[in-house]
């Protein structure tokens, strides 16, 4: 389904219809990687987040109890218009599910930080492939060797994801991205993946490895799946997150960003 009728899409997600990766959908609309933990270690993770801000690019912090997201999507409900969810215990995924309600709690804070899924529909406009989505598949997303600036109890190294690109096409990719820097802004790393501790491009830690064509330069973002690390690593009493590749669309335009960003 490609189609860019935002209630449309999320009816689907909300009815359970959609519980695939959101990457191609809703051209325009900013997506939102969320994370959810109790009211105890908001304020953790949100320094972590100011701390962090290529891989937790902050767009907006609901009030303790409240599934809305008032600022970015105030008819949008958290707890059902992710397509797939993860619950973590202790740092250890457990279950993957398509509504939270059954786990949300009254001292529930949700964090939405942006994702690079929303620029690619810029890419795709300047003729920049987006290998994953032309594979129909989730963008492969890998641990690295990078550390993460630690704030209180959480602590843990960056996540990134990786879009191949021609030799032509990388410095633009570049300059185009960098003007959403809530999004992730521009990447973190272009070319050998072992200089940032990625040994084998085919095997990712989250997502699905895609086709990295000869003469290809492997391009790195950081990603909001880095909060998914750094539970495992710092091992909270619980956290909610949606699934990799699995994304809150929210009400925001792309250009709604470049305003706030210049």
């Amino acid at each position: 389904m490609k189609v860019d009728q935002l209630s449309q899409v999320r009816q689907e997600i909300r009815s359970g219809r959609w519980q695939r990766p959101t990457a191609g959908l809703t051209p325009g609309r900013v997506q939102a990687n969320l994370v959810v933990l109790p009211k105890r270690l908001a304020y953790d993770f949100l320094l972590f987040c100011v701390r962090n801000p290529k891989p937790c690019p902050l767009i907006e912090v609901t009030d303790p109890g409240s599934p809305v997201p008032r600022k970015t999507a105030p008819g949008a409900d958290l707890r059902t218009d992710v397509p797939r969810y993860r619950i973590y215990r202790h740092g250890e995924w457990v279950k993957e599910v398509s509504d939270i309600r059954p786990y949300w709690t009254e001292d529930a804070v949700a964090f939405l930080l942006g994702c690079s899924f929303t620029f690619e529909s810029i890419l795709l406009e300047q003729n920049i492939p987006v290998r994953h989505i032309e594979e129909e598949k989730n963008v492969p997303m890998y641990r690295t060797a990078i550390p993460c600036e630690p704030a209180g109890a959480f602590q843990g190294n960056l996540v990134v994801s990786m879009r191949p690109l021609a030799s032509r096409d990388v410095i633009r990719s570049i300059e185009i991205t960098s003007r959403y820097p809530q999004v992730h802004g521009a990447p973190v790393h272009v070319g050998d993946p072992q200089e940032i501790g990625i040994n084998d491009l085919s095997r990712p830690d989250y997502g699905d490895a895609v086709t990295v064509r000869p003469g290809e330069t492997p391009v790195f973002w950081a990603c909001g799946v880095t909060p998914q690390a750094v539970a495992a690593a710092s091992r909270p009493e619980w956290m909610i997150t949606h699934a990799p590749g699995h994304m809150m669309i929210t009400d925001m335009k792309q250009e709604d960003l470049v305003g706030i960003n210049g």
